[in-house]
């Protein structure tokens, strides 16, 4: 009975020493911290602001243009005759078609030229990421920005050695 009972605490030693031998190593890393750091980051969100900007102006050339052929069209609307009023009144509904197809558009026009110029940043990131993590023998990285989903990350924090992978002060 004694050595069956030395036996098994054997058992659990040598079962409890291979769980802690295979063990995960698990690390974190704030991305957004880590492309907000990212010169190449500021640059994109620049050109794609300015990018905005230009469709802003545009749009609102067109509005004021649509208001000031409204107000005109209103003012002489009672002296006008029903066709006329009936074409302006069309040529009114075409003119606010044009700047919905226009907000549109230019919101697509954003939306892939943002996805173009961050797309290689966020790979260049995400290489960098992968680098440090497999020389650390991390073998999963957890993205600890909030609302991410990881709730604790009190383990190792992998942004300073991306950023000096990076080159980032």
């Amino acid at each position: 009975m004694k050595n069956l009972k030395k036996l098994f605490i054997a058992a659990l030693f040598v079962i409890g020493a291979n769980v802690s031998g295979n063990a995960q190593k698990i690390a974190h890393i704030n991305v957004y911290e880590l492309l907000s750091a990212m010169p190449e980051m500021k640059t994109a969100n620049d050109e794609v602001k300015k990018a905005k900007d230009k469709f802003e102006k545009d749009y609102q050339t067109m509005v004021t243009e649509l208001q000031t052929k409204a107000q005109k069209y209103q003012t002489e609307a009672p002296t006008a005759g029903d066709a006329v009023n009936a074409t302006r009144e069309a040529e009114l509904q075409q003119s606010q078609d044009r700047i919905m197809q226009f907000q549109q558009n230019a919101q697509n026009e954003l939306a892939k030229k943002d996805e173009t110029l961050k797309t290689p940043i966020l790979e260049k990131a995400q290489k960098a990421i992968h680098k440090v993590a497999r020389a650390k023998g991390y073998e999963y990285v957890l993205d600890s920005t909030v609302g991410s989903g990881v709730i604790l990350a009190d383990g190792p924090n992998l942004m300073d050695d991306v950023k000096k992978e990076l080159a980032i002060k």
